[in-house]
């Protein structure tokens, strides 16, 4: 009997969150890091079906490393990275795309599983340009086509957005961190949720549940934040400048992470806010 008082517990816990949030926009940026085997791709997309079912209007970006590697590799393609970068040339490009649709494509089952209607949205959203000739065709964000999303979204629809872009001549892969929050700071987003690999930012072994713009500066320049966390952390401060009112880090590998950050008082990764 107390496991049932429990379970009405969690959702008296979520109805202030669920009211506060219905018709707002979220952002989830859905890594390919995280995509690592069908229980934890059921459990992310029937968290962000919840969502939807609940009111709130998500849209998701995805990458897709990992499996771009292994398909480089069966053509005997060697990654190349370069800062962080992948070097993407003519026939790496080919791959990327064929991939990234693969994978808009399993989403869009797996949602239709879960009663949601989604599309893929990423033919002729961003205009982009190339970055440097030293990284092939890798490309930033010049502008996004975002009527095109908020029309889905009207439609209770949920767009999947695969990172490339058109710079007029060719498609332009580019870091799919920054294509969500560029997505976010254009449709105005609530929030925008980062899933990773990791719990979020910590110091000293213990996970920082919330951060200010001032101290993801001092976090920074004390190395507390470093390598690889601090151009997704970068990323997050300037879509909360452009906007954004809150971002989350958190660890996709956690069943129902993304429920437990926006529904519960506690949550469990890192927020940012201003």
């Amino acid at each position: 009997m107390d496991k049932i008082y429990k379970k009405a517990e969690v959702l008296i816990e979520a109805l202030p969150y669920i009211q506060e949030y219905s018709g707002k926009i979220f952002v989830i940026k859905y890594g390919g890091n995280v995509m690592v085997d069908d229980d934890t791709k059921k459990s992310i997309i029937g968290d962000i079906a919840l969502l939807r079912h609940v009111g709130i209007l998500p849209i998701i970006v995805h990458g897709g490393g990992p499996d771009i590697n292994k398909e480089a590799q069966k053509e005997h393609i060697i990654p190349k990275f370069i800062k962080g970068l992948r070097y993407t040339d003519e026939k790496t490009m080919k791959i990327v795309k064929r991939v990234t649709g693969d994978i808009s494509k399993e989403i869009i089952d797996m949602l239709k599983d879960e009663k949601c209607k989604a599309i893929n949205v990423t033919s002729g959203l961003i205009k982009s340009k190339v970055r440097s000739k030293e990284l092939g065709l890798v490309g930033d964000v010049v502008s996004i086509n975002e009527k095109k999303i908020l029309a889905k979204l009207k439609k209770g629809i949920i767009p999947i957005i695969s990172p490339l872009g058109y710079d007029g001549k060719n498609f332009n892969n580019i870091n799919a961190d920054t294509v969500a929050t560029k997505i976010a700071e254009s449709v105005k987003a609530e929030k925008l949720t980062i899933l990773t690999n990791v719990e979020g930012v910590y110091e000293e072994g213990n996970l920082i549940s919330h951060l200010s713009i001032d101290d993801v500066k001092k976090g920074i320049k004390k190395g507390i934040i470093s390598r690889g966390m601090i151009p997704k952390v970068k990323a997050c401060v300037h879509a909360i400048n452009k906007g954004v009112k809150k971002v989350h880090l958190i660890d996709g590998l956690h069943k129902h992470g993304l429920l437990l950050e926006i529904f519960t008082d506690t949550g469990i990764g890192t927020e940012i806010v201003k």
